[in-house]
């Protein structure tokens, strides 16, 4: 199937962990959810409200119930081999979502996957406490019928203990097929390409037309070589609306960015889309079309499942709902450069000391102070390219 059509996505790669690492934030949930007024979030709370809020996963991370200070909320992504337990479940993005007590803006802060952590014990999946990758403590959670909510747990008080007893308010986990449903509902994204991007996972054959994966892996997943007659989607530098398909695909690249900036680039490009997505969720075309409110409102059930910490939708809601895409900052770890340590011939990422100074100024509530200090720890969260000059995406059909 061409450029022009849905896209498919390969078998092989239909539960990637790209999808879970698109992190819709609580924030932007219940932005969507508000669309600017109390209408949609009424909408919400009278059919889908059982189907959007958890109860528990935070465990002893778990902040009281009072949300009129200062909001932390935990935004995991998440690989889940739906229908087989026993394959687990990973989460490949990881962002601590800061609210001051004004209620006015949000912080995003992501944490890369391969961060080197204490993970402590956890009774309930048979997980006895070590140190390895942070993305492991949702698998380790997970484990011996942990499921979902444990996963969030050992994850929650993990990401508390490498931020000085961090206590999180709320916590949301994002499900590919429903995400991917939210972007349809959407129409799409405006998107702002900012480094030349090759994709390993889309592609077309030059003599068929037949769409698949245009590269090689090796075993552990890295893309090597290009298959016979293969030629990759590539998205060049500039400024372009994308169909869901398109945007996703985007997002999910790491490894042939132009600036070879690896899974900082992707965190930065996936940073760019929730605002993007954001501003075209509250936007006229959308917020007047009722049949994009509906299935909109559809979707968001089957996206998000929000942990709520035992507060009602409705106070989140009103808590929430005056933030804006113009009210999102977001800031990099490493200051998007790779840190990288190699202990007993595994290689991992260790944060800065400015880095975890910024954690510490999200547990004190004074990001706005430090972001004014360290104006280089913030994202172009446009994602406009350094060349005005720059081309518009190709999305390329077969030849």
């Amino acid at each position: 199937m061409g450029a022009t059509g849905r896209r498919r996505i390969p078998a092989r790669k239909a539960r990637s962990p790209l999808w879970a690492r698109l992190c819709l934030t609580v924030g932007a949930l219940l932005l969507l959810a508000s669309t600017g007024s109390l209408v949609g979030g009424e909408l919400l709370l009278a059919h889908f409200g059982d189907q959007v809020t958890h109860s528990g996963g935070l465990g002893s991370a778990a902040a009281g119930h009072d949300i009129d200070g200062p909001l932390n909320l935990l935004l995991v992504g998440i690989d889940e081999r739906t229908g087989n337990a026993a394959m687990g479940a990973r989460s490949d993005s990881i962002i601590i979502a800061h609210v001051p007590a004004s209620h006015d803006v949000v912080y995003l802060t992501s944490i890369p996957r391969d961060t080197r952590v204490s993970i402590p014990p956890d009774a309930r999946s048979q997980y006895r406490g070590g140190t390895d990758k942070i993305n492991a403590a949702f698998e380790f959670g997970f484990q011996h019928g942990g499921g979902r909510d444990e996963g969030l747990t050992l994850l929650a008080e993990t990401v508390s203990n490498l931020v000085g007893g961090l206590k999180f308010n709320g916590a949301a986990i994002v499900n590919f097929d429903g995400f991917k449903d939210l972007v349809e509902a959407l129409g799409g994204v405006h998107m702002c390409v900012d480094e030349r991007t090759t994709s390993i996972h889309t592609g077309w054959n030059t003599r068929t037309g037949q769409e698949g994966e245009p590269y090689n892996f090796n075993a552990d997943g890295i893309p090597t070589t290009l298959k016979p007659n293969m030629r990759p989607q590539v998205y060049e530098p500039g400024c372009s609306d994308m169909a869901a398909w398109q945007a996703l695909d985007y997002v999910r690249q790491r490894d042939k960015l132009a600036n070879n900036d690896g899974d900082y680039g992707r965190q930065r490009h996936q940073q760019q889309f929730i605002r993007a997505m954001l501003g075209k969720a509250t936007s006229a075309g959308v917020l007047t079309n009722p049949q994009k409110v509906d299935h909109m409102l559809n979707s968001i059930g089957k996206a998000v499942s929000f942990y709520n910490n035992d507060i009602p939708l409705a106070d989140w809601i009103l808590t929430l709902h005056g933030i804006t895409p113009e009210h999102m900052v977001t800031l990099k770890a490493n200051n998007g450069r790779y840190n990288t340590e190699v202990v007993d011939g595994q290689s991992y990422e260790i944060l800065d000391a400015t880095t975890r100074q910024l954690l510490a100024a999200i547990g004190q509530d004074r990001v706005a102070e430090f972001v004014a200090a360290h104006p280089e720890l913030v994202n172009d969260s446009t994602g406009t390219p350094p060349s005005p000059a720059g081309a518009a995406p190709s999305h390329r059909s077969p030849a």
